[in-house]
């Protein structure tokens, strides 16, 4: 299995987490020199706070793991495209590679140009896109 797909499945494993616990399921993972430093998922309901995104919540723990605001030799998997917001936290984080699973074509940060992250970090987009985009289509039908 590719090393990508390895790290998209935790990240899934992250989202199935929200989604018990009445989240949007959304998870992600942060590796470093290959292994896995941070995992989170979507928190919002949870800490009635807007800003608990996954990828928010991955970094926090990220740079407490690592003891510094940077992460330069990191990348981030995600089960969806991240947002505006964390897509340009993850540009002052300065992680170097941010991959992700479905794309987001009503919010994600690939609609606005110039991008919203770091200019050195690269973007792998639909690993695992069908797991990661039914899993948030399935929750939201769930609940309609």
């Amino acid at each position: 299995m590719e090393q990508e797909e390895k790290y998209m499945l935790e990240a899934l494993r992250e989202a199935q987490l929200a989604w018990e616990e009445d989240e949007v399921p959304i998870g992600a993972v942060v590796v470093c020199n290959g292994k896995i430093i941070a995992r989170a998922h979507n928190l919002t309901e949870t800490l009635n706070d807007p800003t608990a995104h996954a990828e928010m919540q991955a970094i926090t723990a990220a740079t407490a793991y690592l003891g510094g605001k940077y992460l330069t030799e990191c990348e981030i998997y995600v089960t969806v495209e991240p947002c505006p917001m964390c897509a340009a936290a993850l540009s002052w984080a300065q992680v170097k590679r941010v991959i992700y699973g479905a794309p987001d074509s009503k919010r994600g940060f690939s609609l606005f140009s110039p991008s919203l992250l770091h200019p050195k970090t690269e973007v792998l987009s639909g690993i695992l896109k069908e797991q990661c985009g039914s899993m948030v289509t399935e929750f939201f039908r769930s609940k309609r």
